[in-house]
């Protein structure tokens, strides 16, 4: 018999794509795409929070930004990112690309993303067509992107066309979080590659799994720690975000790329 993960529901199994697939424990529900890998997970008796702490470190543009107007993320995962940027900023549209059918399936069926409106617009498309669509160019002020296939070996997009389409999706203070998860070699590819782009980039140490976060300005801000401090304070706060540690990974940062 196959592994939990592994027990394929036809509804989650269109052909052409890996199949969404689920399993659970403890109390969290963890999605994969067919393999062990986990693509996504939300805790059953908190729903709308981020389980994950890499999750929770795609969050980071909020020490910069308060009151973004559109938010995209490219890449669904298991919706946690979508759902909570949908519900925590009422005043912001949200909009997420994902190219695998069954994510979305998925994702509306048992990890609690709701049906498109006027503020959500989940796309079924594959996230390099989006940032290059130049109908979505300088609209974001928020962009995360998450892209892993079954294997997660690596982001499934990061050449420089890729990176220069996330750049001019971004209006013209915006910010981009991603996940560069994978072999270690591809660390250097995609940081090196996102600096030939982006006016300033900053990473912080892995936190899980070998998961780096790395936060990408269109143009880069002055960085008071003590307002970053004042903002992380606020955001545990209303978000119950663990936001001072991201200022404490910045200014490490800071420290040792002086």
């Amino acid at each position: 018999m196959p592994p939990s993960y592994a027990r394929i529901d036809p509804r989650f199994a269109q052909p052409g794509h890996p199949p969404a697939t689920i399993d659970e424990f403890d109390g969290v529900r963890f999605l994969h795409l067919g393999t062990s890998w986990v693509q996504g997970a939300m805790r059953l008796a908190k729903p709308d929070a981020i389980e994950l702490e890499y999750i929770q470190l795609m969050m980071m543009w909020t020490l910069f930004k308060d009151a973004p107007r559109q938010i995209v993320q490219l890449g669904l995962g298991s919706a946690a990112l979508t759902k909570f940027c949908y519900t925590r900023f009422p005043d912001a549209r949200v909009t997420a690309a994902e190219l695998n059918p069954n994510v979305i399936a998925i994702c509306r069926a048992l990890f609690g993303l709701p049906a498109n409106d006027a503020r959500l617009d989940v796309r079924e498309t594959n996230a390099l067509d989006f940032v290059l669509d130049p109908a979505n160019h300088g609209r974001a002020d928020v962009l995360q992107v998450d892209l892993y296939d079954q294997e997660a070996r690596g982001p499934v997009l990061d050449s420089l066309e890729f990176y220069q389409g996330c750049h001019d999706c971004l209006t013209g203070d915006g910010i981009m979080t991603a996940n560069v998860f994978g072999d270690v070699h591809r660390y250097d590819t995609n940081l090196a590659t996102m600096q030939q782009v982006f006016d300033a980039v900053v990473w912080l140490p892995e936190v899980h799994d070998a998961n780096i976060v790395v936060l990408a300005f269109k143009n880069a801000p002055q960085l008071d720690f003590s307002l970053l401090y004042e903002r992380a304070a606020e955001l545990k706060r209303r978000l119950n975000l663990p936001a001072r540690n991201w200022v404490d990974g910045l200014k490490e940062w800071m420290h040792d790329h002086a």
